[in-house]
């Protein structure tokens, strides 16, 4: 997601069954020739409710702002890419079988300080996680996996919009095209997006002692972006077992 500063061998048929979620069509959004995705990470309820916490006091600072909830979910940003809308199904078969390797509900992962992103007299602020061997294994598996149905770049079209969030700003558009290779591998930022604020609130922000904790990951979805880089709509989930 903007909202951040970023095979395998045969499977048979009933293991791959077993692995693909329920998609949920595209909608009005289905005629746009390219979809702008988040492959993601669903976190557990320690992390979600930090970060309902913080997305609470952002909003009564800046309460124009979003709320974390049912149409900004709190995520884990593995990859973010362009890729055709024909070939979604494609897309998702191919995650499930990185599914079949990989488990990240075994992983323990460290939340352990604030960021943010300036924009305009703004900034957008996440909790940051420190990378680990296992989230770097699976994004460059991801990548590959959805390179043969990623396009370049997307326009405003490639997002979801609604009447009350009618616009994708261009560094959204920009930040999903450069995620690959800007936000990978060692450049790899994984975080949770927690909301806007001034800057100068959240440089007070940055100042302040963060209790870091731990936390594991509880799904795997897509989602279709909006804008900032929040998980809009919900297109594909794997429900994981430990």
């Amino acid at each position: 997601m903007f909202a951040c500063t970023k095979v395998p061998a045969a499977l048979s048929i009933g293991l791959l069954g077993a692995l693909l979620g329920h998609a949920q069509p595209l909608h009005a959004q289905a005629q746009n020739p390219v979809t702008a995705i988040d492959i993601l990470l669903e976190p557990d309820r320690t992390m979600i409710e930090n970060a309902t916490a913080a997305n609470e006091r952002l909003l009564k600072v800046f309460p124009k702002g979003f709320a974390l909830g049912k149409t900004h979910q709190p995520h884990i940003s593995t990859l973010q890419r362009y890729v055709k809308t024909a070939d979604l199904d494609k897309v998702y078969e191919a995650v499930g079988k990185v599914l079949a390797e990989e488990k990240p509900t075994g992983w323990k992962l460290k939340a352990y300080k604030y960021y943010y992103i300036p924009w305009k007299d703004l900034g957008l602020a996440g909790i940051v996680i420190e990378p680990t061997n296992d989230l770097i294994r699976y994004q460059k598996k991801l990548i590959d996996a959805v390179a043969p149905f990623t396009v370049e770049t997307g326009t405003a079209a490639a997002f979801v919009t609604t009447k009350e969030d009618p616009d994708i700003n261009e560094p959204t558009i920009d930040y999903v095209r450069a995620f690959v290779p800007n936000e990978t591998g060692t450049k790899f930022n994984p975080h949770v997006t927690i909301g806007l604020a001034s800057q100068d609130y959240l440089k007070e922000l940055l100042d302040e002692k963060f209790q870091a904790f731990t936390f594991s990951p509880v799904g795997v979805s897509v989602y279709h972006l909006g804008n900032f880089g929040t998980a809009r709509t919900k297109l594909k989930s794997w429900e994981l077992k430990p």
